[in-house]
């Protein structure tokens, strides 16, 4: 019950005889349980969310108000009542100590007993509790009416938020929204949350997980397949995220947020019985292309999924990461491609493969680029895998290979090896997560890739080290002034005023860097080995 049931909620009236002190703010704390006590620390008998009945026994001085609410607060007590019946008036120093640790104060005046008192919180406690029962079999009834009668997860998130009045979303470690009981989130704050998701997912964080961003709360809790139970070795690849603490929830509201996320898991269920099939879809096909099958018996194997309209393409996305066991990389790979492509007009076929997963990806139209348009595929896993691209999403790196474009099924094996070298060649740079498409296999990008480690690392090492060893011992910055002028393509004014020096300064720099190394920036030849000693950095 709520504190303001004491004094009349509207619904029910109060009870006479008692007067509020303290805490005309907090009469929508919740009762839960009453107790009477006089001890001076009643600490080992306390429960949270009780309301302490006391006449006033423990006071012999001033101090003692102040301990005893410490006490009391300390121990989630919701709020005190003191009776009358002995001291007369309240004393101020416990109205004070009340109103110190925000506390609720009730006066029991001395025509009402303790006793009527308990019985009429616990009657009200017991009355709401089986209402609270009653409420909860009914939204259950609902919930199950509207997921079976094909409402789908938008129709029962939907159910839950009218009914308790809060916002609710369904989301995937790659902050795809799969459902909404709510306005739509933000594309910048899905992917905060998918960050924050897959935080608490790698370190098996506590179920609910409390996320704050941009002044709202959010509690995350993840939807484990059907079947599964909410614990923190469940934590998925779904999750649901709600605005609020749920951890304040009363128990109706816990009890009905419990059987949305077992209906989410049996809708998420629904889905991977679909990617089962297009994994097995995958997996032939792979397999065909492995054993060197005639490719008319590939064409025919992919037939059942090319997209209607004529004009079919295929296309290869490869998935990896390293900094996990091969069992883990794999199924996640395999999960990153799948969620990355949701949504599309037309399915990927995604399989766990190799050292990680690859998705085959139909298309229509002309296999050849339009002019200098980048490749919608490579463009679309970026966007959709930035949320793993972050410091909360901890240190899991992916790399992604995109291959061109392919019309005929004898060309499927080339396209596949090409979104492997490509994925390669993400695994040489820096960032968490690198997609890269095959587009850059036509330039240098590819030929760095295929020099071993060792080499590059002398490479670069013997034309930089001379110019970093400088710059450490003189503070100086020829490093960085060689990476502007070639950006600025040899020329002096632009690179001048992009260093914010004067061209005579800017001279002398390119004389000490041609000294120390012995080339010529002049020379084209010396600008092209600069150039690529500083992409190997």
């Amino acid at each position: 019950m709520r504190l303001r049931a004491l004094l009349g909620d509207g619904i029910a009236g109060g009870i006479s005889g008692i007067r509020l002190l303290v805490g005309a703010t907090e009469l929508d704390r919740s009762v839960r349980a009453v107790m009477t006590t006089d001890l001076h620390d009643p600490s080992r008998y306390l429960t949270a969310g009780a309301l302490v009945l006391t006449g006033m026994g423990w006071r012999s001085e001033p101090a003692d108000s102040e301990r005893f609410v410490r006490v009391l607060t300390g121990g989630g007590a919701t709020a005190l009542a003191a009776g009358q019946a002995e001291i007369g008036d309240i004393p101020a120093d416990l109205v004070a100590a009340c109103e110190r640790h925000h506390l609720p104060l009730f006066a029991v005046e001395e025509e009402l007993s303790f006793a009527h008192l308990t019985e009429f919180v616990v009657r009200r406690i017991s009355a709401e509790r089986a209402g609270d029962l009653t409420a909860v079999v009914d939204r259950h009834r609902r919930l199950v009416q509207a997921a079976a009668g094909g409402a789908g997860l938008d129709g029962v998130l939907g159910l839950v938020a009218a009914d308790i009045d809060i916002h609710c979303w369904v989301l995937s470690l790659t902050g795809r929204q799969a459902a909404a009981g709510g306005p739509d989130l933000a594309p910048g704050l899905r992917v905060r949350m998918a960050r924050a998701h897959f935080a608490a997912r790698e370190r098996r964080a506590r179920v609910p997980f409390r996320y704050r961003v941009d002044g709202r709360a959010f509690s995350l809790l993840p939807v484990p397949e059907a079947g599964g139970s909410v614990d923190p070795d469940a934590w998925g690849d779904w999750f649901l995220a709600v605005e609020d603490d749920v951890t304040d929830w009363p128990d109706r509201h816990q009890a009905l947020l419990g059987e949305l996320v077992r209906l989410v898991s049996v809708g998420r269920e629904r889905v991977e019985d679909r990617r089962r099939r297009t994994r097995r879809l995958a997996r032939d096909v792979l397999d065909l292309l492995a054993s060197g099958a005639d490719p008319v018996e590939v064409g025919a194997r992919l037939r059942v999924a090319e997209p209607e309209g004529g004009d079919a393409h295929w296309q290869f996305a490869t998935a990896t990461l390293p900094d996990l066991p091969s069992r883990d990389g794999r199924r996640l790979a395999r999960v990153l491609l799948e969620e990355a492509l949701a949504d599309q007009p037309n399915t990927a076929l995604v399989s766990a493969t190799g050292p990680g997963a690859v998705a085959l990806i139909p298309g229509r139209g002309s296999v050849e680029p339009d002019g200098a348009e980048p490749d919608p595929t490579t463009e679309l896993l970026r966007e959709r895998l930035a949320a793993l691209d972050g410091p909360a999403a901890g240190g899991v790196r992916v790399h992604i290979g995109v291959s061109a474009r392919v019309a005929r099924a004898d060309g499927l094996r080339g396209a596949l090896e090409e979104a492997w070298h490509a994925g390669r060649i993400a695994g040489t740079r820096a960032g968490r997560v690198e997609v890269v498409g095959h587009a850059e296999l036509a330039s240098h990008v590819a030929l760095l890739a295929a020099v071993p480690e060792d080499v590059r690392r002398a490479f670069r090492g013997r034309l930089l080290e001379p110019l970093r060893a400088y710059d450490t011992s003189h503070q100086a910055d020829l490093v960085g002034t060689l990476e502007v002028f070639l950006d600025c393509d040899g020329s002096w004014t632009r690179c001048a005023a992009r260093l914010h020096v004067h061209v005579n300064t800017l001279r002398y720099r390119i004389g000490r860097i041609e000294e120390l190394t012995g080339r010529q920036l002049a020379r084209l030849e010396d600008k092209v080995d600069f150039f690529l000693a500083l992409r190997l950095r």
